[in-house]
């Protein structure tokens, strides 16, 4: 897991997106409504890239719905999680739903080559 969680609204610009992805050097941000508790979706590179022709805010591309794992899962349970929803990143939630991580695939492989 990568701790923190890079995040931005709905109606973020694309470009102002790219601009976080760049600076801190991820793959994926996640989006979020009023508050942590409302994840509306994940927005990742690729699909910045995708829609880098377009004019379109986050909340329209990001991928929904967002699905989550606990810390304490296994990277068997991410690795099973991500093949069943098709998604390349995980957010990792707190029991109290806050979120604290993301895996992405990229995490599972480290891990499972022993990283």
């Amino acid at each position: 897991m990568t701790p923190g969680v890079l995040t931005c609204t709905p109606d973020a610009q694309l470009r102002d997106v790219a601009r976080m992805m760049a600076r801190y050097r991820v793959h994926a941000i996640v989006v979020f409504g009023l508050d942590q508790l409302d994840a509306w979706g994940v927005l990742s590179d690729l699909d910045l890239v995708a829609a880098i022709d377009t004019v379109v805010d986050a909340g329209t591309i990001a991928v929904s719905p967002v699905v989550t794992v606990t810390p304490d899962a296994t990277i068997a349970d991410a690795a099973r999680l991500m093949e069943e929803n098709q998604s390349h990143h995980l957010l990792v939630t707190s029991d109290a739903g806050l979120p604290v991580g993301i895996i992405s695939t990229l995490d599972v492989v480290r891990a499972f080559a022993g990283d």
